[in-house]
């Protein structure tokens, strides 16, 4: 299935990214990687994430070892990432 960002996912892994060089240079390769490989997961296998309790056109997916969750949705034959949250920040699902 074919995989497309919003602009707000893009922006959403810039700042991860320069926030991650900043803090944890040594870790953001691997940050980035896991990152990566879950949404290729999500390409494969989209319907494998559970439902966003709050916006039910969504899923979500957690990175695994890392405190992110990705928030996406299938259109047609299209995966589309929504966003890219740190775990610790108020869920995207939750914003008003």
């Amino acid at each position: 299935m074919r995989v497309v960002y919003t602009p707000a996912a893009l922006r959403d892994l810039d700042e991860i990214a320069d926030w991650l060089a900043i803090h944890y240079p040594t870790i953001a390769p691997s940050v980035e990687q896991r990152i990566r490989s879950v949404i290729a997961h999500i390409g494969r296998w989209p319907e494998s994430a559970r439902r966003s309790l709050k916006r039910p056109d969504a899923r979500v997916v957690p990175v695994g070892r890392y405190p992110y969750k990705i928030f996406y949705r299938v259109v047609a034959d299209t995966v589309e990432i929504l966003h890219v949250h740190h775990a610790a920040q108020r869920p995207w699902d939750e914003e008003p």
